[in-house]
């Protein structure tokens, strides 16, 4: 099939480079041409395991191209995909404008039935207004589906290709089973397809994403009372986790989440429910809770030294998770803003986020090429993102150019005995 992805970011490139890896002739559109003469060099802008090497292999074999031209992206896809960035207003609600934008140029440049896909995260009643926006300018015949996406930073390949569930929302049986199509390609006769309605499809996204910051909060929340009691919460979540009605997924207790998705669309479905007079407190309270665990573990540092004027903190791990570079939300930027706050000087590493970081911290802290590099003279070293490259490190040696003994383990990664074993006093988030 002849596919036209609208939108060069995260969700636009994986969409673009999985689905000409089917087999599908690809065009990935957007309107940035620096971005997209930088793509038909073999460059891309951030860093995701395995999709340079997709993008170039699919580029190579001719399946996958680029352009900034809107008019040919229309004209070439039968099936073409909105995946433009929606971000946050500053009233938390979804920005459309992007989504808008790209059905307009469908409306004006269409040339014959098409199928737009609206994969962007977008609030219940979106792919209407899409198709009334459409319909309005044109009359050619085309049809909208919702299909949003669940990719994971860090594994995005891997979930494209083995999916939970795609969801497609459409109107049309036509439509449905072109989507069928499209994600089984030349490889995959078996897909976990869930048929359904626009408004149900959309929702669908915003629901998969408050339940897990939700179970998030929950675990971090019982980590917390795990202080207050001095209980250990990786045993309270092994036990919740047996619990076949629970699951052990999401259930690691840490300094809160972040990254471009669960805040954003927490936000975003808070603000839309208050839009419709109903007010969604469960949901704007995980928002709430989860900023307020972003300063945990600065207030175990303050607890523990008194005062940080003038003492240097190691920091470990930058992104909001391990596997990429994205910082966006990341509570490395609250931990980090708090040091430099109290008069602490921070020296950072992180295996993929370092460039992103200077664009945040610019001078204010050192950035470091390695961990040992980074632990070198500080006082205290922060855990704050569970890279492999942490968890294998020998901390008898890192203790030795150390000036202080002191670990916080924002991800609780380390067993708190095998710690102090090796010189430390441990402090991690719910394990007294």
């Amino acid at each position: 099939m002849k596919i036209s992805v609208f939108g060069a970011g995260y969700v636009g490139l994986v969409t673009s480079a999985c689905l000409a890896d089917l087999g599908h002739l690809v065009m990935c559109a957007d309107n940035d041409t620096h971005k997209i003469d930088s793509l038909s060099q073999g460059n891309i802008p951030f860093f995701e395991p395995g999709l340079n090497a997709l993008l170039k292999k699919t580029y190579s074999k001719g399946k996958l191209r680029f352009t900034s031209n809107s008019r040919e992206a229309v004209e070439f896809g039968d099936v073409i995909f909105l995946c433009v960035g929606t971000p946050s207003t500053s009233t938390g609600e979804a920005d459309v404008t992007a989504v808008f934008d790209v059905a307009s140029s469908i409306a004006r440049y269409i040339n014959g039935y098409k199928i737009v896909v609206v994969k962007s995260t977008v609030p219940p009643g979106t792919a209407r207004k899409v198709a009334s926006l459409i319909k309005e300018h044109c009359e050619r015949p085309f049809d909208v589906v919702s299909n949003p996406e669940f990719l994971r930073e860090g594994t995005a390949i891997r979930a494209f290709q083995y999916p939970d569930k795609i969801v497609v929302g459409a109107a049309s049986d036509k439509a449905v089973e072109s989507m069928r199509k499209v994600y089984s390609g030349r490889m995959r006769t078996y897909l976990p397809i869930v048929e359904t309605t626009w408004e149900t499809a959309e929702l669908v996204k915003y629901a998969s994403n408050c339940f897990l910051s939700m179970k998030i909060s929950m675990i971090n929340e019982f980590a917390n009372l795990c202080d207050v009691v001095g209980a250990d919460v990786n045993a309270l979540a092994f036990a919740l986790g047996l619990d076949n009605r629970i699951g052990g997924r999401f259930l690691h207790a840490g300094v809160g989440y972040g990254g471009s998705c669960f805040p954003k669309d927490v936000r975003a479905i808070a603000a839309f429910a208050r839009a419709h007079g109903y007010p969604a407190s469960l949901i704007e309270s995980i928002e709430a809770f989860n900023e307020r665990q972003k300063n945990i573990i600065h207030e175990k540092i303050l607890k523990t030294f008194g005062t940080i004027s003038g003492k240097t903190f190691c920091v470990w791990g930058l992104s909001f998770k391990p596997g990429t570079s994205d910082m966006r939300s990341a509570p490395s930027i609250s931990i980090v803003k708090n040091l430099l706050r109290d008069g602490a000087t921070v020296r950072a590493y992180d295996p993929e986020a370092l460039d992103e970081a200077r664009t945040l911290f610019g001078d204010t802290i050192t950035y470091c090429n390695s961990p040992e590099e980074a632990a070198q003279g500080s006082d205290a070293i922060v855990l704050v993102t569970e890279w492999d490259e942490f968890r294998n490190i020998d901390l008898s040696d890192i203790r030795k150019i150390m000036k202080g003994n002191k670990l916080f383990d924002g991800r609780n990664i380390y067993e708190p005995h095998a710690v102090r074993d090796e010189g430390f006093e441990y402090y991690g988030i719910g394990r007294n």
